[in-house]
């Protein structure tokens, strides 16, 4: 795929992005190396995991990390009640190898994201989202697979990958990742929009909200993230909610009370809320 045709696809899915994202993406994809994508919350970093897999026409395979997640979640299991119940109907074969090596065979294997995603016949997206919260110990098991592209399970050897995944890492920097991670991975930083891509990302997912209330909208996100009394910033997400939210409600103009009414759609614990108070009004 030449890097013409990958803007002529990513156009397609309507998703905003500027020229230093899409060299990433396509050199990143084009190398065959995997991609760590850190920002704060709510920036669009796992949007870019399935825009990518819209525009290259794959399956996404995704992978949610969580503290304490292991192999036998994210990599494979064996199917252990199918295994009892084989043993237990072959009790009088008298071949105890050839038993046990049935019973690990691919009949009684459970693949889980990260197998799915190199044994799959088709390329397809790995998403591995959050990869911060998970425990260093699997950050570390990873490496096998980002490197070589491969992974090893012990009862059956090494599997390599029958083709390979343009893989994608989020992190929301929870806490420090490894050196040995980041090496071998193609790197970008998702900061949150500006006034001007804001608006375009709410001009291209709401195209039916008026103009003049998504200008506004965009204003009044950009004064909120500034605001250092509020304990999270608002997301693209949010601001989109918000948007639909107001003209759900037929509202045209963004007042005070119109944000105070709607305010649980882009302030989402009770601090904001209150803080929101202190802000005064917001400036058109």
């Amino acid at each position: 795929m030449t890097l013409e045709e990958l803007k002529k696809n990513l156009d397609r899915t309507q998703y905003v992005y500027d020229d230093t994202m899409l060299t990433v993406l396509y050199v990143a994809l084009t190398l065959g190396r995997p991609l760590l994508i850190e920002g704060a919350a709510g920036v669009g970093k796992t949007e870019v995991a399935k825009v990518m897999a819209e525009a290259l026409g794959r399956p996404l395979v995704r992978l949610q990390c969580y503290e304490g997640l292991d192999e036998s979640k994210a990599l494979y299991e064996w199917n252990y009640q199918k295994q009892l119940l084989a043993i237990q109907v072959n009790q009088g074969q008298e071949d105890r190898q050839a038993l046990t090596k049935s019973l690990f065979s691919d009949e009684y294997l459970l693949e889980r994201p990260l197998l799915q995603s190199i044994r799959s016949d088709v390329p397809v997206v790995l998403l591995i989202d959050e990869i911060d919260k998970a425990d260093e110990e699997f950050e570390a098991f990873l490496l096998e697979l980002l490197s070589e592209m491969q992974v090893t399970i012990p009862e059956i050897g090494t599997v390599k990958a029958r083709s390979i995944p343009f893989v994608v890492l989020t992190s929301n920097r929870a806490r420090p990742l490894s050196e040995a991670l980041r090496r071998r991975c193609a790197y970008l930083h998702i900061d949150y929009p500006d006034m001007e891509k804001e608006l375009a990302i709410l001009r291209k997912k709401l195209p039916n909200v008026e103009d003049r209330l998504r200008v506004q909208v965009a204003r009044a996100i950009q004064q909120l993230r500034s605001a250092d009394v509020l304990l999270k910033k608002p997301s693209i997400a949010e601001s989109l909610d918000w948007a639909a939210a107001l003209d759900a409600l037929g509202i045209r103009e963004l007042t005070p009370d119109a944000l105070r009414q709607t305010a649980g759609f882009v302030l989402k614990n009770n601090e904001d809320l209150l803080a929101l108070e202190e802000l005064g009004e917001l400036h058109d």
